[in-house]
């Protein structure tokens, strides 16, 4: 996984200058997500999907992504997805074997951490990771990733 916390760190703040430097030139929301969700796949160890799932009003819908083929509609308040994009609050789940409410799209999966992507009070939808280990995501992974949107929402038209 990680070294130690310094490498995290880096990795991190490389990844939200790539993320601005991707973005600054363009606002399309599908191109955005697009090369977000190969850059988080390519930058963060044991990712086995990173990407995006849409509100339409109604439900999330699955959005751009890298990873094996996934749920692709899920009702507000069902899954660790569902139950972010409800709470409009980042979650972490350290083993998803045990989450009562959890979601399976990839047994591969054992750890996630979605956030929520908020823009003017309004939900837009969720980022969602999952790792192949257990206890994949921490306080660091949060801090980060909460950048990584709201730099995201900041230059995307949606």
């Amino acid at each position: 996984m990680w070294k130690n916390k310094q490498e995290k760190l880096a990795t991190y703040q490389l990844l939200v200058q790539q993320q601005a430097a991707i973005i600054e030139m363009e606002h399309d929301k599908i191109a955005n997500l697009a090369n977000s969700s190969a850059l988080l796949a390519d930058a963060l160890p044991k990712t086995v999907f990173a990407g995006y799932y849409l509100f339409d009003g109604a439900e999330l819908v699955l959005g751009p992504f890298q990873g094996k083929v996934s749920c692709t509609r899920i009702t507000i308040g069902k899954g660790v997805c569902g139950e972010s994009a409800e709470k409009c609050a980042t979650l972490i789940v350290e083993d998803v074997k045990n989450h009562k409410n959890y979601i399976s799209c990839d047994s591969a999966a054992r750890s996630e951490i979605v956030v929520p992507m908020v823009k003017d009070g309004k939900l837009l939808g969720v980022l969602d990771l999952d790792s192949s280990v257990t206890h994949g995501y921490d306080e660091i992974d949060q801090e980060y990733l909460e950048k990584f949107v709201e730099a995201l929402l900041k230059n995307t038209d949606f």
